[in-house]
């Protein structure tokens, strides 16, 4: 009949198996003694006996290994010691843990062993990861945001001759289109927004399948340079409703662009509106559109005020449209 210290055994293996954590003994010259049979599990280990007695650093690389060269200094001294590293399995998977270190005592009150508990955080660490990424890329994105919102009100309120109201209405309306680029940038990945859907959506309080043609490749732009690329649509389109091609029955946008040897050429074209007059003076508009727009896609952006309708050529580098 089973004694008690067999059955306590029997019970202490069992605990030992069912852990997911890689529990191990190391000796204080740093060799591995033992690992739990849970611990080989989460390890990958198929034959302990093939890694019995290697140097625990071996298994760290990098930061991970200079923890370790300090977790056994402390736990040789009498201390527990606690780290977060990467280290691969037995079958090279990489993984990453959570590790505590603690010294076992002799019956002299010295250390005769190290115990270390490894835990897998893989899952955990990828989310902080992912959390850092996205956190980083939310500040550049209010970054740029704010910078255009503030450059969109210093330009709008400054020299302005026109009513208060007006300036309030037209101030409301730009902002409304960076409003629409962000739900397009929220909608897309963090690595950008694609241009077509951009431009679908800036221009679709003005959209008419007779009257405004949208043709143009895939192309994602950086969070930077769809603000500047909304704004300079909003305007655009704003400008054909009220004095340009699309302010009377037949007048046409076309809007395109292509790539071709690593140049980006975007064309907004109007046609069959009013004869159009260059104005004495620059808006914020043309002014936002051929130094802002030019700038932040690192090309250039030009306005031609032809007589049978406003042109606006932009030539960039490719490379440059999904930069931040």
């Amino acid at each position: 009949m089973p004694t008690q210290p067999d059955k306590d055994a029997r019970f202490l293996r069992a605990v030992l198996a069912a852990s997911d954590d890689c529990i191990k003994v190391i000796g204080l010259d740093g060799t591995l003694e033992f690992m739990s049979e849970g611990g080989q599990r989460v390890m990958e280990v198929t034959d302990f006996e093939a890694i019995r007695g290697c140097p625990w650093t071996q298994f760290w690389e990098g930061p991970g290994k200079a923890e370790v060269e300090a977790a056994l200094v402390a736990a040789r001294s009498g201390h527990s010691y606690r780290f977060q590293g990467q280290a691969d399995t037995a079958a090279g998977n990489p993984r990453y843990w959570d590790v505590q270190v603690s010294p076992i005592m002799a019956a002299d009150g010295k250390p005769e062993a190290i115990l270390s508990v490894s835990r897998d955080i893989t899952q955990i660490h990828a989310g902080e990861e992912r959390y850092r990424l996205l956190a980083g890329e939310l500040n550049h994105r209010i970054k740029n945001l704010l910078a255009m919102v503030s450059g969109i009100v210093n330009q709008s309120l400054r020299g302005s001759d026109e009513p208060l109201d007006q300036v309030k209405r037209r101030l409301s309306d730009r902002l409304q289109a960076l409003a629409a680029a962000q739900d397009v940038l929220m909608m897309a990945s963090r690595h950008g927004a694609d241009l077509r859907q951009l431009v679908e959506v800036v221009l679709s309080p003005h959209r008419s399948v007779e009257r405004l043609a949208v043709e143009g490749p895939s192309v994602t732009l950086s969070s930077k340079c769809a603000l500047a690329m909304a704004l300079a649509l909003h305007e655009l389109g704003t400008n054909a409703v009220k004095y340009g091609a699309l302010s009377q029955e037949g007048g046409h946008v076309d809007v395109s662009w292509r790539n071709q040897g690593g140049e980006f050429h975007f064309r907004w074209q109007e046609s069959g509106g009013p004869p159009v007059t260059p104005p004495r003076r620059r808006g914020f508009g043309s002014q936002m559109i051929e130094k802002v727009l030019g700038s932040y896609l690192g090309g250039t952006a030009k306005i031609d005020f032809a007589p049978a309708g406003i042109v606006l050529l932009l030539d960039a580098p490719t490379a440059a449209l999904a930069e931040g």
